[in-house]
């Protein structure tokens, strides 16, 4: 039986993060939200399936493969209400921000957007995603880093592997999503209706003294290994 959600509060104006939205901008972002959710459901036509892992507010990692721009809109709106609201996709600011329409779209399913070309000394992408989720938020992840040519799993950036270090309390959950690089090929602009699969697997976290490269290369085998189940 799945366990009851009880949604998380938002402790502080801090947590919130459109909190300088006007009213209006509030209500256009909620719509836009609500459509990319229809939208999504209806072009990717995905069925969704827990194994050894119950929806739940706690604060998470979501770490998926990663096929297509797609993805992270996708998985965010695959997710139960009570979760989504409580969950930010990390996404790449070089895409999503590029014009005033995709930055309008990234705010409505509340990306967390990093520049992969700037990234400073003292304030990693790492820092960046735990100052923004606070002791709220959970994440979406795509530890390839970038999106895989061939569909096939390619091996994970460090990224994880710190997140982990400096946040051991969250939980870490893989996921694996199917057919996402067929919806939306790299270079197509329009998606492409077809049916799709998301498999979220038994959440894992670093071990004590386990060394990075082990971490990074069990962290995939547990995103693979789902394919099959």
């Amino acid at each position: 039986m799945a366990a009851t959600i009880q949604p998380r509060k938002l402790t502080s104006n801090a947590d919130r993060p459109n909190r300088s939205a006007s009213p209006m901008q509030d209500l256009m972002m909620k719509l836009t939200g609500n459509a990319i959710i229809l939208l999504a459901r209806f072009f990717s036509g995905y069925t969704v399936r827990w194994i050894d892992c119950q929806p739940d507010t706690c604060q998470r990692v979501y770490f998926a493969n990663h096929t297509s721009h797609l993805d992270a809109v996708v998985l965010w709106s695959a997710l139960p209400m009570e979760i989504r609201n409580v969950t930010r996709p990390v996404a790449a600011k070089d895409y999503w921000d590029k014009t005033r329409w995709k930055r309008h779209l990234a705010r409505s399913f509340n990306a967390l957007l990093i520049d992969r070309k700037k990234i400073k000394v003292h304030q990693s992408p790492v820092d960046l995603m735990i100052n923004e989720i606070g002791d709220v938020y959970s994440l979406i992840v795509f530890p390839e880093g970038s999106r895989a040519e061939d569909g096939e799993t390619g091996e994970f950036k460090s990224g994880i592997y710190y997140l982990a270090k400096k946040r051991p309390d969250l939980e870490l959950v893989p996921v694996y999503m199917e057919n996402l690089n067929r919806i939306l090929p790299r270079g197509e602009v329009m998606p492409v209706p077809l049916l799709s699969s998301i498999t979220i697997g038994h959440p894992i976290w670093l071990e004590a003294g386990e060394p990075k490269a082990d971490f990074l290369a069990r962290a995939r085998s547990a995103v693979v290994s789902l394919r099959d189940a």
